[in-house]
This record gives structure tokens, sequence and C-alpha cells, in this order.
């Protein structure tokens, strides 16, 4: 990629119907290439044409930064680049990081580094960011229940005092994007109102707002149900290992029992502080220059 060449940046987050915005850029990707634009994403969920391999660094490698993961991710966001574009929309949920992290505590605890690789690696300014959030509750719920649906999980209930107790949460993440990408406009969204995909990509890039762009059909998303999840982690704590379709069967099977068994809750006392914190984190973003935010 080129010196000057400018980004704009769908940082997904996780949970937040990455996905689907995903699928809008597939179904879009002539007429997004016609205007100017490459388009990179990855292929999770079985997008098509989704081959994004942006790695960046983990907890465990952040030391790696420079001498590994930044000539990567270079040669990733060239391998994406066209000489005739004019601008690269970029979607990947996984810039700030994995939920993984979540059950001990620490939300997204290599997103500076790993913001500070990809700044590095694009070597061009970003324009204009989106960032989709979701409350606290659902957004750990979801998260572990995601996870735990094709990995042996500990009990939800182990992870909720530090989930209660994270070490910081979505302003602190706002934050370090400003600081690392330098980008000159945020888009903040609330997951409740998120809307259609392309009104986001109107939102991401203002010049594509009149674009006759289409919006991909709504895909089933079924996720699991606590009877579902229930037989999917006895089989993993036994030490089977479910191939995709196996697992995803398992899903299926269980589709119709919707029966709450306390799978992944937290107590009303917990759900009422994690409400709160995320009312108040919003009020923060809000409160910051450069952000636009929806909510």
């Amino acid at each position: 990629m080129s010196m000057g060449k400018p980004l704009y940046v769908h940082l997904g987050a996780h949970r937040t119907g990455t996905s689907s915005f995903q699928m809008m850029l597939a179904e879009n990707r002539a007429l997004l290439n016609g205007a100017g634009f490459d388009i990179a994403y990855p292929g999770r969920d079985d997008i098509p044409q989704g081959d994004l391999r942006l790695k960046l660094p983990d907890p465990r490698n952040l030391g790696q930064w420079e001498s590994k993961f930044l000539p990567l991710a270079r040669n990733e966001l060239t391998r994406h680049a066209s000489p005739d574009s004019h601008a690269m929309i970029l979607s990947e949920e996984n810039i700030p990081g994995r939920m993984i992290h979540f059950p001990n505590g620490q939300f997204y605890p290599a997103a500076e580094v790993r913001l500070q690789t990809l700044a590095a690696a694009a070597r061009a300014p970003v324009l204009r960011a989106v960032l989709v959030v979701r409350d606290y509750v659902g957004l750990y719920v979801s998260a572990w229940r995601k996870r735990a649906e094709d990995n042996k999980s500990p009990p939800f209930a182990e992870g909720t005092h530090n989930m209660l107790h994270m070490d910081r949460g979505w302003p602190e993440l706002v934050q370090l994007i400003f600081k690392h990408l330098k980008v000159q406009e945020l888009v903040v969204i609330d997951y409740a109102r998120r809307g259609r995909s392309v009104d986001m990509m109107g939102m991401l890039v203002p010049e594509l707002a009149a674009a006759p762009l289409v919006e991909p059909a709504r895909r089933m998303n079924h996720s699991a149900t606590d009877a579902a999840m229930i037989e999917l982690q006895e089989r993993y704590h036994r030490g089977e290992t479910l191939a995709r379709a196996d697992w995803q069967r398992i899903i299926a099977d269980h589709r119709d029992d919707k029966t709450p068994r306390g799978v992944s809750e937290f107590s009303k006392r917990q759900t009422r502080i994690l409400e709160g914190r995320y009312a108040e984190d919003l009020d923060k973003i809000a409160a910051m220059p450069a952000v636009l935010m929806l909510r």
C-alpha cells in the first residue's frame, strides 16, 4: 500500500453484527471496487470472498509487534491494495483483540499494541472508523456462549466476579483508537441502534451514503440454547473433539428447547451494576471530541 492512501476501518466489535456488515461488503464488492475502494475482510462465518488474515500480537507476544507482526500486517494490507483504488475499506472485529480474556477481568489487554501495529502497517491516515459497542451484560454472555459452542470452557459463573470488576471498558478502548490510529472521526454505535449495514456504511464512508448499496438477506443465526450448551460442554469435558458439523448439529437438535437453565446468567444485582456502568461509559464516550455517537 503506498503512502497516503487512506483507510476507512470498521472495528467491529465482537458480537455486534460484524458478519452482517461483512456480508454487505461481499454483496456490494463490485460496486465498491468500481467506486475506487479496495475491500478487505476475513471469511469467518463463511462470508464470500473473505480472505483477510490480519495477524496482530496477543498478550503473550507483545514484544514481537515490530519484528514479527508489523511485516506480516504490512504485507497483508499490501496484498489487498490495488493500484487504481483511492482508499481501502477494512472490516475486522479482532483488531482490538480476542474475547477469551473477559472471564479473567481483562478488556482487550493487547488492544494498544494491536492498534499500534495496524497503524504502523497501514502507513496511511485512517479518515474515519466505526465501532459498534454492546452493553456489558449482553457482550460478556454472548462472548462466553460463542466460545463455549466449540471449546471446553469453565462455567460462566466462575468468571462473573472478574467480569464485574473488569480492568477497563469501552471508553478506554476508544481513547486507544484515537491515540494509535490517529483516526480523524470515530462513529460509535450502540448495538441496539445499529440498524442496517448499508446505513452503517454511509456513516463509515459518507460519500457512499447515497450509493445504491444492497442490504444482504438476513441469515438465520441459530444460537445454542441452554440445553445445547449443556450437552456440548459435557462432551468437551469428557475429552471429545467435535467437528464443526457435529457441534452445529447438536445446536440444531436442541433448537426448540428454549427452557432457561441458568447456563450463563448474571445475578440481578450484577446486572444492575453492569447496566449502570455501560450507561456511564456511553456518556463518557459521547463527550469525547471527534466522536459521533448513535445511541
